[in-house]
């Protein structure tokens, strides 16, 4: 590893961290799935029989899997304070456990109630599907909105991901909002825990309007007000390094965004071979009242095709979202550990972060060293270190061990560590870090991962 050292100059002032309401949400998801089983329990008699326990087992699961669904779109409507007080990347993975419990709940739902309507009724299980699906009200919207859910859960699956385009997967995506709505009708017009139960109804439309509310509030006004009011455009594409590009965004009244060093947006850029796809990119630099600067490295077509873009093109933005910012830090030393064009978010922390900072970049040679020139400059400006992990002459990768890593910083245990990059790169320098000793609630990092 090389250093980059300078003398101390003015940091930034401090700031004071906010405890993540993480803790809090969970517990709150938790009451509302143990109250969707009281509601069956004050509602249910004695159980009797194998067609009893069936029925009764399907309509719990039910009960759970229309709950499962609400909180499944809630998680993804995007709320600023979740995404930006808890983070995107924590509650994308929540909303997947979400999808795979509530795939489980409805397979659930569906065997053992008709097993148990086929049971009761001395009837084979097809003659039973057929005659509730063909028979019962809302049972056809029923049953298309539960193979909606299903294939939205079959294209979700890791292995199936792998072997799909993004665009394929975000658009089947989508459907889940259909399919709620189809299988919202059933819910209230079969189930017995809403029949004759005007409270419990209510609450049930007011779950379900709430969540629809919140979709609507933050996944479509909010966006559409954004970019209505601060007519985002393309100012000017630069090269940092070979297949890196920074994009600077210019757009009137930014400051009113809200958007600070650390965070995303999703962007579209409105041009040829790129409007249909929203993509998230970090803040490389931080956001000014008339521009926004990202930092985009060619992986695929969509972030290959960003370097031909022209000034003037028209952009549609959707944030700011990112949790990665100064709220995380605890008035202690900071280590920014980047790898690639990971470096983008830390690069607006490294020139705004208060206190003693230190940026670990790690890449394959000098020539990949995006943003390099500028991260020297804000080093010798505020008087922090750069340090450079560069593979050896030979190819060799650096050392980054947990003893290595203790060497080169000492005292790394009390510091901060914000960490950003490539997954297997990240999950690597986790372990390190915390076999270095440095407490998992110290070590914060996204992933854009899906």
């Amino acid at each position: 590893m090389t250093t980059v050292e300078t003398r101390r100059a003015a940091v930034p002032l401090p700031v004071t961290a906010r405890r993540s309401p993480a803790a809090a949400l969970l517990a709150l998801l938790w009451a509302g799935a143990a109250a969707v089983i009281a509601l069956w329990w004050t509602d249910t008699g004695s159980v009797v029989g194998t067609a009893g326990w069936l029925t009764g087992a399907g309509r719990i699961a039910g009960l759970l899997c229309g709950y499962a669904c609400a909180v499944l779109v809630g998680l993804m409507a995007r709320v600023p304070l979740l995404e930006n007080r808890i983070g995107s990347d924590r509650v994308a993975r929540w909303h997947a456990m979400a999808g795979r419990y509530t795939v489980c709940l409805l397979v659930a739902h569906v065997v053992l109630v008709l097993a148990g309507y086929a049971a009761q009724d001395r009837a084979s299980l097809w003659h039973e599907t057929v005659t509730v699906v063909l028979d019962y009200p809302e049972m056809l919207k029923a049953t298309a909105g539960t193979v909606v859910l299903l294939a939205v859960g079959v294209t979700s699956a890791r292995a199936v991901r792998r072997r799909t385009g993004y665009e394929f997967w975000y658009y089947v995506h989508l459907l889940t909002y259909a399919a709620v709505f189809l299988v919202f009708g059933h819910q209230v017009a079969l189930g017995e825990q809403f029949t004759g139960r005007p409270a419990a109804t209510a609450a049930w439309y007011a779950l379900y309007l709430g969540v629809a509310a919140l979709v609507l509030w933050f996944r479509v006004l909010t966006p559409v007000r954004l970019n209505l009011r601060h007519r985002l455009r393309v100012d000017s594409v630069h090269q940092e390094a070979p297949g890196v590009y920074s994009v600077v965004v210019r757009g009137r009244h930014l400051e009113r965004l809200g958007a600070r060093p650390g965070q995303f947006f999703r962007w579209r850029f409105l041009a040829e071979g790129l409007a249909r796809t929203s993509t998230p990119y970090s803040l490389s630099a931080p956001p000014r009242p008339d521009l926004l600067r990202i930092t985009v490295k060619a992986l695929g077509d969509h972030s290959a095709a960003v370097s031909l873009l022209r000034p003037g093109t028209r952009v549609w933005a959707e944030g700011p979202y990112g949790s990665l910012t100064a709220d995380r830090a605890g008035g202690r030393p900071t280590l920014l550990i980047a790898a690639g064009v990971g470096v983008t978010p830390l690069r607006a922390l490294f020139e705004t972060l208060p206190g003693e900072v230190t940026l670990l970049y790690r890449a394959r040679s000098v020539e990949d060293l995006a943003l390099g020139g500028e991260l020297e400059a804000i080093a010798r400006h505020r008087g922090a270190r750069v340090r450079y992990a560069l593979n050896g002459p030979h190819g060799e990768r650096p050392d980054l061990s947990a003893e290595s890593l203790r060497a080169a910083f000492p005292g790394l245990a009390g510091h901060d560590v914000y960490l950003c990059g490539p997954h297997g790169f990240a999950r690597d320098l986790y372990g390190a870090l915390r076999a270095a000793g440095v407490p998992d609630r110290r070590i914060h990092h996204e992933s854009f991962e899906l």
